[in-house]
């Protein structure tokens, strides 16, 4: 096991593009870290480069205390788990599972121990005699983490590891991926452009944009605290609602103005953070799970606005419906019993003890 420390790590290609712009990384020991981010954002760049894969251009890569940057993949005891599986098809399980330690002249005895207690972990004993061939694939996964098991290395790697599974055998994945850090625990790297795997499997995530790391926090603290409008746009399904808007002084208060017919009343406890940005153009953001169905028994902070729905869709456990406001699609989420029809107006409840206020220009949560 072992701490991994990013410092100041550029990734430049021919022609002067930066895949990655100078990132600085902490990832503790035993802790379980995704990165994760749109297509381009330089997440899989990264995790080459701390694998070995991928040539720094400059900055510092350590791995248990020790500069990597010259060290050859072999020699930085780490396994990687990578998205097509990489199996031998001429093998059968056990021995692909077994390949990297018969390389590095491990006893038959200790091979069959370290195997066999993977098969066990991952719940693969039965299929050792098969080829990979006869395997699902999310057996063929299981056999792929079990090759990085046996290796107990420092450090674990996987780039986009369920990409390649149907939606269900995805869930049931990421269940087994948490249950095997839980037991093995090795400093794990984990990368996946799916917020909602990066949400469930992460002690931490870093949220990855053009190269950059937009914010590096748990799980709840990017959900409930994002710094910036990249982050609250992509954490969270569906995504946090964003509206053009003013704040304007309204007697001893503030409100926050979207058009001549939605103004919403800022929480006495924001006032004075939110005072420096009067009258100045900003962009409102709510999450759809705080725009609700109106009810009179309401709480602090809780404001009645009334929308013109465009679609509604029923999606069982919950009904999502959807306006548009002075152009920008909005939506909500409200209660799967809910009478809302596409083309009639609907109350609604603004939580804006959740709200968040966001400058134009820069994107950064105020």
């Amino acid at each position: 096991m072992a701490e991994v420390r990013v410092r100041k790590v550029v990734k430049e290609y021919e022609g002067g593009v930066q895949a990655v712009k100078g990132i600085d990384l902490d990832i503790k020991d035993h802790e379980f870290v995704v990165l994760v981010g749109p297509s381009g954002c330089g997440k899989s760049t990264t995790l080459r480069m701390i694998a070995g894969l991928e040539e720094i251009s400059s900055g510092e890569i350590e791995i248990d205390g020790e500069v990597v940057n010259d060290v050859p993949p072999r020699d930085r005891d780490i396994a990687m788990v990578f998205q097509n599986y990489a199996l031998y098809p001429h093998m059968s399980v056990f021995d692909n599972m077994a390949f990297g330690l018969k390389l590095r002249k491990f006893s038959k005895e200790e091979i069959k121990k370290r195997v066999d207690e993977a098969a066990r972990i991952l719940d693969i004993a039965p299929l050792l005699d098969r080829k990979p061939r006869a395997l699902s694939g999310g057996q063929r996964q299981r056999v792929a983490m079990g090759r990085a098991i046996v290796r107990n290395p420092k450090v674990f790697l996987f780039d986009e590891p369920l990409s390649n599974l149907d939606a269900k055998l995805r869930v049931q994945m990421r269940t087994e991926i948490k249950k095997v850090h839980q037991t093995v625990k090795t400093t794990t790297v984990y990368v996946t452009h799916d917020q909602i795997e990066a949400m469930t499997l992460a002690d931490r995530v870093v949220v990855m944009n053009a190269g950059i790391i937009e914010q590096v926090g748990s799980p709840q603290e990017l959900y409930h605290h994002p710094k910036t409008r990249f982050v609250a746009g992509f954490i969270g399904s569906p995504a946090m609602n964003f509206m053009p808007c003013t704040v304007v002084e309204v007697g001893a208060g503030l409100h926050i103005k979207i058009n001549d017919k939605i103004v919403l009343p800022v929480p006495p406890d924001r006032v004075e953070r939110y005072r420096p940005f009067k009258n100045k153009k900003m962009i409102f953001g709510l999450r759809p799970e705080h725009l609700f169905e109106y009810t009179e028994q309401g709480k602090p902070g809780w404001t009645r606005v009334d929308m013109l729905t465009d679609v509604v869709e029923p999606m069982g456990m919950e009904t999502m419906v959807h306006f548009f406001v002075e152009g920008t699609a909005i939506c909500a989420r409200v209660d799967p019993a809910t009478h809302a029809a596409p083309n009639e107006w609907l109350a609604l409840t603004a939580d804006m003890n959740q709200m968040h206020l966001m400058e134009v220009d820069s994107g950064k949560v105020v």
